[in-house]
């Protein structure tokens, strides 16, 4: 050791010398370690060589981030960690191709980078026809759908793609098959209504439930309606909170699935007794009936059921295993006495009321005898009626295109539900431009106002005041009445009305008069 004349701390004493291996400061008196006094500082500039102590701020031999190499860095660490999140690692180079070309090679940070990240990803998914909903990647992105639309809207008008349209019966396919609450659905059931599924979410797209609107909750109302076609515990709610839908929403598509299912049954025999509520126990008769009729050929609008193809001796053999007791003469004047009906009964069978009557008993009795000799046969029998009437052979349990899905006949023919909306609305205002009309006419000519008839005369309402009953007239009038009698007064052509357009209107022949 070397000497140092340097005062120990301890004791005091200068008997203080360096250690030769450590560079320490030793005190020979009482042996403690002094403070550290061998800095080495680096001298050699930013660019010299590195030894033990790292300089901060660099990295690589002398090399030190700047602002954009900083901020490229980052960016790439959140395209990474948002692609992620979607489950979609695999495309972060292509995502990072898109918002390169977007930014020019800039990228970005802060929220607006985020959101943007997320509009490349929706928009690359929906190219390549992937199921990934614009709920999901916002609830990621953590902003709101609305915002991540008009970032959407951007990256496609910049970029010049053209986004092919939603693909619904992909996405129904994919939840069927994907969704946690299917798990534990058993292989064959979950087969069986992935067939049936897809047959009446194109029975939807025809019947235009699917125009106009958003397509998820039409995945869910279908999704409920065939699981519980197969006895599958799902409620409505369950299935709304897994797609990020509303319920409310979900709700009213799937009441309009049951309504139009409701019109389908009017083709069958007993289908005025079908409604809404009762829907689910003739659901398996009515999709086959449609199932039937979109693989028939003929053209004819009004076929019978042997020109369709149901199987009537089925239907027959099926509804009595079922225990249902029916009057077989009551039955037999009904089919031959409606003449709305169009069912061949004679052209078939070519036998008397009796002889079919003989029939009925004969089956009745060969089924119930059938059921108490064989146990394991009655179970197959019960799991036939319950399932075995889905076939699954239609075209329309595939996937179609659309012009394909609109030439199939499935028993309705329905025109879009806007379409219906404005033709109400249209007759609507024909009868307030007549009600208007008459108005004028009365306060012009006092004097004719009796002799106008009655079913010209204005709308009116009885109002009931007190314990009295009293009645009392009082004009039914609101805003749009008043706008349609200013525009009857400016000349305005009653055809150009009833198109709705007031303010263009009110504009171009009372504001500019």
């Amino acid at each position: 050791m070397s000497e140092s004349s340097r005062p120990c701390k301890n004791c005091h004493k200068r008997t203080i010398a360096k250690d030769e291996e450590t560079w320490n400061l030793v005190c020979k008196s009482c042996g403690i370690v002094q403070d550290f006094d061998n800095y080495d500082p680096q001298i050699g500039g930013i660019t010299g060589a590195v030894g033990t102590y790292v300089r901060h701020g660099s990295a690589g031999s002398g090399s030190v981030y700047n602002y954009k190499e900083s901020k490229d860095y980052h960016a790439k660490i959140l395209i990474d960690d948002l692609m992620s999140q979607l489950g979609l690692s695999n495309k972060s180079s292509d995502v990072r191709g898109m918002l390169y070309e977007i930014t020019e090679g800039e990228f970005g940070q802060g929220r607006w980078f985020e959101v943007c990240i997320g509009a490349c990803a929706y928009v690359l998914m929906r190219k390549d026809s992937k199921p990934i909903s614009i709920v999901k990647v916002a609830e990621i992105v953590k902003c709101d759908i609305y915002e991540l639309g008009r970032m959407v809207y951007r990256a496609v008008d910049f970029l010049d793609i053209k986004l092919p349209e939603f693909d619904i019966v992909n996405s129904f396919e994919h939840y069927i098959k994907e969704a946690p609450i299917f798990s534990g659905v058993e292989e064959d059931i979950k087969g069986r209504m992935l067939k049936q599924g897809v047959f009446l979410v194109q029975c939807l797209v025809k019947w235009y439930v699917t125009t106009g609107r958003r397509p998820l909750p039409v995945v869910a109302a279908v999704l409920v309606f065939a699981a519980q076609l197969n006895q599958v515990d799902l409620t409505i709610e369950d299935v709304a909170e897994e797609l990020q839908v509303a319920v409310v929403t979900c709700k009213l598509r799937y009441k309009e699935l049951l309504e139009r299912l409701v019109k389908v049954a009017r083709g069958l025999p007993w289908g005025e007794d079908v409604t809404v509520k009762n829907i689910m126990k003739h659901a398996p008769f009515v999709i086959q009936y449609m199932e039937l009729k979109s693989m028939s050929k003929n053209s004819d609008k009004r076929k019978s059921f042997n020109d369709v193809g149901v199987d009537l001796d089925y239907l027959i053999d099926d509804f009595l295993s079922n225990g249902n007791v029916v009057d077989i003469k009551s039955d037999l004047q009904y089919f031959q006495m409606d003449p709305s009906l169009s069912i061949e009964i004679p052209n078939r069978f070519q036998i008397s009321q009796e002889c079919l009557a003989m029939i009925y008993t004969k089956i009745k009795n060969q089924v119930s005898v059938l059921e108490s000799a064989n146990s394991r046969y009655s179970k197959e029998r019960e799991t036939k009626s319950t399932y075995d009437w889905w076939q699954g052979e239609s075209e329309m349990s595939k996937k179609l295109l659309v012009k394909q899905i609109l030439e199939k006949d499935v028993g309705l023919s329905t025109t879009p539900p806007s379409f219906d909306r404005g033709c109400s609305a249209n007759e609507r205002r024909k009868a307030k431009i007549k009600a208007a009309k008459c108005r004028i006419h009365k306060t012009m000519y006092p004097s004719d106002a009796g002799s106008i008839d009655k079913i010209e005369q204005c709308p009116v309402e009885h109002v009931n005041g007190g314990k009295k009953r009293r009645r009392k007239m009082k004009v039914d009038v609101d805003w749009e009445d008043f706008i349609i009698e200013t525009l009857l007064l400016h000349q305005v052509e009653e055809e150009e009305i009833e198109k709705g357009y007031y303010k263009a209107l009110l504009d171009l022949h009372v504001f500019n008069y």
